[in-house]
């Protein structure tokens, strides 16, 4: 019997490898992610990331969680907005170990934990977390489906599932313009700042194959998600997915 697979940006994989992979896509562009992104964006990611986290209401003994938190981006705005502490997780040691020395070199390291763990198996209870957070990691996870069983899992009664990803344009001219720049641009970019072209390949192709934002809303509610709704940002570039576990 043949082993299950799924996609690696366009390629189709036995969903074994892939977890492997994204990992050393991420190892290889672990020191250069955050000048990446403000160039790939054009600094439009803080925006984003400052709109999303201003949608968290939680006190500072809330328990919040970031998964494929990274470089600690979102984790570092989680705890400046409401005092909370916030758990840092994410499959990647290079992306942990890049963010936590920034952070003790700035002095920004108070309130945050860092955890090497799998979004598809989360090392914590059940029902043990106020507010779960993913921002750009959820199209890299193997299993998506498991991912979200997993927040629903964590989640306690009332708890809130955010995911902040790159979504899809609907307006014409700037889908045609997106694609040119996304599939001639990045990669070059990526090649010239971290002399690693494929890694923003993937990256670009791991984009298009992300589900639209309906699709996910359904995904969602097959976990177990309650009142899930969607808000897209920047003419569709990216979207904002809310869910409440009930």
């Amino acid at each position: 019997m043949s082993e299950p697979q799924t996609h690696f940006g366009f390629r189709r994989i036995d969903m074994a490898e892939k977890t492997a992979r994204v990992k050393h896509v991420f190892a290889s562009v672990a020191s250069r992610y955050d000048l990446m992104n403000d160039l790939m964006s054009g600094g439009l990611h803080r925006l984003w990331k400052d709109h999303f986290v201003r949608k968290i209401h939680a006190g500072s003994d809330a328990v919040l969680l970031d998964v494929a938190g990274g470089t600690g981006d979102i984790a570092r705005r989680l705890h400046t907005r409401t005092g909370a502490d916030v758990t840092i997780l994410d499959i990647n040691e290079a992306m942990l170990a890049t963010g936590r020395g920034r952070m003790i070199d700035a002095a920004e390291s108070g309130g945050l934990r860092w955890v090497c763990g799998n979004a598809e198996a989360l090392p914590l209870p059940d029902r043990s977390v106020d507010v779960y957070t993913v921002a750009f990691g959820l199209r890299n996870v193997t299993d998506i489906p498991q991912a979200l069983k997993e927040a629903h899992r964590v989640l306690k009664p009332g708890g809130q599932f955010l995911c902040l990803e790159f979504s899809h344009v609907t307006a014409p001219l700037l889908k045609e313009l997106y694609e040119l720049y996304s599939f001639q641009m990045i990669p070059r970019l990526g090649a010239w700042i971290t002399k690693d072209a494929a890694s923003y390949q993937y990256l670009v192709e791991s984009i298009r194959m992300f589900p639209p934002p309906k699709t996910l809303v359904r995904m969602l509610e097959d976990a177990g998600f309650s009142r899930v709704d969607y808000e897209p940002l920047s003419l569709g570039i990216v979207a904002i997915h809310r869910g409440w576990r009930v």
